[in-house]
């Protein structure tokens, strides 16, 4: 496929923007080569400044689940960006979008906007320690919960170690207060409970850990991370950043039936536009200023075009549960025709769905955690991925991303990706 005006962007981006791109993954450093520039997208395709057009399996990380362009998002961002692009000030919007995501999140009694997934869990994480009175907070390998400074942190060498900064710019005495543990692994949680008891504010957790690969809760460790919060005055916060409104309407926690305390959101509730949110218990969010002592705000939180983006979204999905079902088939089907191609090319596959998202690991057995995604051939995947898309099919650059369907998506769509996998497959 031709490349060139995306090459020249990317080497002018190169000198104004670090890296020449503004989120690393979008490097292609995960695959190699180089990345290619969207000059439009529409439904489930995507066309480069060079005029190649691709099957879009990242949805822009998951945002797009009605696909690119919707008709409903477009016309409601249209009507709210005549209307003033923003306010810095409520409006009517907010509320609306809030009464959304309450229907579908029973455990979200208050929320509040934010701009990202990020701002989010940071600003979650900030009021549970305000609420709690402790310091220290507990996450999990291969969970990405966005890049604030505590969240940074990779696991150490055992169960009970402190976390070392993944980042530079990390201050170490910050990463000592977030302790890890191996998703999946009860025991660990529990050591580590005990070892820090009465110190630890959160346990914060992607119930469906999608930012390292995809695996999936092992049946009853979810009500296990319920039981042993509860029992120690622990908030349990759901990053359902990806999972909200995709895994489900009521995201993992719907699917899974477990209530936590808190949950963060992100993607699906911006149609498309920035916006995050984080919710949970009244009196947990009282907590949060104006009501109580825990500062957080945002010049643009609740912004009216991005607000109604969202409320468009959500109302789709909701008026048409249908959709899920329909997106649930389409990626099962996928997931069946290209275990098949690898089947039979004799390539190690293991994979890895829950509704629409879904993640293809080159590698033999099953992957439940971190460590077991970590067997997966990264360069076996580079190979496929170029592969892919030389032949118009454009999966995430990077082993460890997932891939999701969308409504716009039909067995058109299924169907010319398996036969891309066919041959992708032979020149592994």
């Amino acid at each position: 496929m031709k490349s060139d005006l995306s090459s020249k962007l990317f080497a002018e981006a190169k000198k104004l923007i670090p890296g020449g791109v503004n989120s690393p993954v979008r490097a292609f450093r995960g695959v190699g080569g180089e990345p290619f520039f969207v000059s439009r997208a529409n439904g489930p395709r995507l066309w480069d400044v060079d005029g190649n057009e691709y099957v879009d399996y990242v949805c822009s990380w998951g945002p797009m689940i009605l696909g690119h362009a919707p008709v409903a998002v477009l016309k409601a961002v249209v009507d709210a960006a005549r209307d003033g692009a923003s306010f810095g000030i409520p409006n009517p919007r907010e509320v609306r979008l809030a009464g959304l995501v309450r229907e579908a999140f029973p455990s979200v009694e208050k929320v509040r906007f934010v701009s990202s997934g990020t701002e989010a869990t940071m600003s979650a994480l900030r009021l549970a320690r305000g609420f709690t009175g402790r310091d220290k907070i507990l996450k999990f390998e291969g969970c990405y919960h966005g890049h604030a400074d505590s969240l940074l942190v990779k696991a150490g060498s055992g169960a009970l170690t402190f976390g070392q900064p993944d980042s530079a710019g990390v201050p170490e005495a910050l990463a000592r207060l977030t302790l890890t543990a191996p998703f999946n692994d009860a025991e660990a949680v529990a050591a580590i409970v005990a070892a820090n008891r009465g110190e630890i504010a959160a346990i914060i957790v992607e119930p469906i850990p999608a930012n390292a690969g995809l695996f999936l809760p092992k049946p009853g460790f979810l009500e296990f991370l319920r039981k042993i919060t509860a029992e120690n005055g622990i908030v349990l916060i759901f990053d359902e950043v990806i999972s909200g409104f995709r895994a489900a309407k009521g995201g993992a926690q719907e699917l899974y039936g477990v209530r936590p305390d808190m949950t963060c959101l992100g993607k699906i509730i911006g149609g498309g536009l920035p916006v995050g949110a984080f919710g949970g218990r009244a009196d947990i969010m009282d907590k949060l200023a104006p009501d109580g002592p825990v500062y957080q705000a945002g010049t643009l939180s609740g912004n009216p075009v991005a607000m109604a983006a969202g409320i468009a979204t959500l109302e789709t999905l909701f008026a048409q549960p249908g959709l899920y079902k329909q997106m649930d088939g389409l990626a099962a089907n996928l997931a069946a025709g290209v275990a098949d191609a690898a089947r039979k090319a004799g390539v190690a596959l293991s994979q890895n769905r829950v509704g629409s998202i879904f993640c293809n690991f080159f590698c033999d057995g099953p992957v439940s955690d971190y460590a077991s995604a970590k067997r997966s051939d990264t360069k076996c995947y580079a190979k496929f991925f170029h592969a892919m898309l030389e032949r118009g099919v454009y999966l995430a650059p990077s082993q460890f991303e997932v891939g999701f369907v969308s409504t716009a998506h039909t067995d058109a769509e299924i169907g010319q990706t398996v036969r891309a996998a066919v041959e992708s497959f032979k020149v592994l």
